[in-house]
């Protein structure tokens, strides 16, 4: 059994989740009846009896336990659990506003982050990708310091939260091992992903608020510069949008391969799905139910379709597409 149990967000430790759940399934039952069916000793068992008496999930009778119900028992651990969330969102509200008040007088240093090894440049990765609420855009050269797109589990959960991802792969990427079979997933998962003959700089930006760029360092420790909100980011972010612009994109072909594109304007395969289901009458959770992906996305990329089409309503998108022949 481990932490990351259910109820654990309600304060639950394993054991007494488990015996909680023993209980449920029982009329009544006995110290010695829960410390068989969970295998545990009878010293363990009556703690977590215990503690689940003291939270009122158990009650007992005479030398027996029997749970209480989990509407009533467990529904005000979770309004507290509820409550304490909205605490701590309204003060990381305020902490950020002071953050963002107190930004222009802090000096340079303080805006440049230096972290060395490769477990604090990974957990700062997954830290900027968690956060990202609305975009996150990196440029990937040949050069792995820290963190491989297999590693990169933040990734996913960011697209599946509707994070849109922009990325430019450096040519030679496609071309290692197994380089080609991670664009093709990373297309096939939502991303943007554009393909560039060289790419200057290892760079990932979050929400155009914070940066990560790893470096070399001449002892060889892996090395990377966190930049928050500055001038310095700002060039960072001229950059990738510079690089970005004289990109190729890059999408998926009939086959199932890479296909890069060479005429701008030109939809993406995914795009022709959304707007398929979108012409039948499916709504945008329907869509993106069927597509597995978040409705965020699928709005963005009708959004994008509308845009490409000059068109300001749905309605005119689907007569455009007819007549352009997008279906």
């Amino acid at each position: 059994m481990t932490d990351s149990s259910p109820l654990a967000a309600l304060g639950l430790r394993p054991i007494e989740e488990a015996t909680y759940r023993e209980l449920v399934a029982r009329p009544a039952a006995t110290t010695e009846e829960l410390a068989a069916a969970l295998d545990t000793s009878l010293p363990e068992a009556d703690a977590a009896l215990a503690s689940l008496h003291g939270l009122g999930l158990a009650a007992r009778s005479g030398g027996r336990y029997i749970a209480s119900s989990p509407a009533f028992a467990l529904g005000p651990l979770v309004t507290a659990r509820r409550d304490q969330l909205r605490r701590a969102e309204l003060e990381l509200a305020n902490l950020a506003a002071r953050y963002r008040a107190t930004a222009a007088d802090r000096a340079a240093g303080d805006l440049v982050e230096v972290v060395s090894g490769i477990d604090v440049i990974s957990q700062r990765f997954e830290q900027l990708q968690a956060t990202a609420t609305d975009e996150v855009q990196a440029l990937v050269t040949t050069t792995t310091l820290a963190v491989s797109r297999a590693d990169n589990a933040a990734e996913t959960d960011g697209l599946r939260r509707g994070v849109r991802y922009r990325v430019v792969v450096e040519r030679a990427v496609l071309e290692e091992d197994g380089g080609a079979a991670d664009a093709v997933t990373a297309l096939a998962a939502g991303e943007e992903v554009r393909v560039a003959d060289h790419v200057p700089i290892k760079l990932v930006i979050a929400d155009r608020a914070i940066g990560v760029l790893p470096m070399a360092d001449e002892t060889n420790l892996p090395t990377a510069i966190v930049v928050h909100r500055s001038g310095l980011l700002d060039a960072l972010q001229a950059l990738f949008d510079a690089v970005w612009d004289r990109a190729w994109p890059l999408s998926l072909g009939p086959d199932g391969g890479l296909d890069e594109q060479s005429e701008e304007g030109r939809l993406f395969p995914l795009d022709r799905q959304v707007l398929a289901l979108l012409l039948t009458g499916l709504t945008d959770r329907a869509i993106a139910s069927q597509l597995g992906m978040s409705m965020r996305t699928v709005q963005r990329r009708v959004q994008r379709m509308m845009e490409l089409a000059g068109v300001r309503t749905r309605m005119q998108l689907g007569w455009y597409a007819a007549q352009s022949e997008w279906t």
